[in-house]
């Protein structure tokens, strides 16, 4: 598959490798970002259900048995943040348009980095997998986490356009995914309009990808 949204001069050599599956907000981030960068890549998908994820073959890429994991030519990397921060420094013609190189700029992409691996991850995108994989537990706890999260985004947005300033940066890539999923999850977005129009936003960047949608939750065909 290759996605091309810029006139890109930096190029790899071949077609960049991504394992993972269409399911995944995280392996959606990477192809998202792929996309905007305009750069060449492979899909290799991954039955998570069938643990994929989890095979000798799959573990000596990544001993966490995560996904997303690229090849670019020798470089084998794990971890979608990580991936966007190595995609970004090695191929964006202006890696400063998505990663800023003051320190305030900096530090506040770092600071949702860290809430899409900890309050996105244990909120929403554990709601949604909670529901989407079956599973027999209580609910209330992660759905009241997931609505406390989309409070704070709600505030934050309320005053600039994207989560770490007046522009996008892969703060907002990191993040897109399981926000705009949350209700396959049972958590609504009725009451968060700055939210919806921050998602809206990102789905008109140049590049833009969507994700798959799964009938599960409220995003349920009747």
């Amino acid at each position: 598959m290759t996605e091309n949204s810029t006139n890109n001069t930096r190029q790899p050599a071949q077609p960049i490798q991504l394992f993972g599956s269409a399911i995944s907000g995280h392996v959606h981030r990477v192809r998202f970002f792929l996309s905007v960068l305009g750069l060449p890549f492979e899909i290799v998908e991954l039955n998570l259900r069938q643990r994929e994820h989890r095979t000798p073959e799959f573990l000596a890429r990544n001993p966490f048995g995560q996904v997303p994991v690229i090849e670019d030519g020798e470089v084998t990397l794990a971890d979608s943040n990580a991936i966007l921060v190595y995609l970004n420094e090695r191929y964006a013609p202006d890696p400063a348009r998505w990663m800023p190189r003051d320190p305030v700029g900096a530090a506040r992409v770092q600071r949702w980095f860290s809430v899409a691996a900890g309050p996105l991850a244990y909120g929403p995108a554990a709601a949604r997998i909670m529901v989407l994989f079956g599973v027999d537990a209580d609910r209330t706890e992660t759905v009241k986490r997931s609505h406390a999260l989309l409070a704070v985004m709600e505030t934050c947005l309320s005053e600039q356009p994207f989560l770490a300033g007046p522009s996008a940066t892969l703060a907002d890539i990191a993040n897109y995914a399981y926000v705009a999923h949350a209700p396959e999850g049972s958590v609504s977005l009725d009451a968060y309009p700055q939210l919806r129009a921050w998602l809206a936003r990102v789905e008109a960047l140049p590049g833009f990808v969507p994700m798959v949608r799964s009938p599960v939750g409220l995003a349920a065909v009747a």
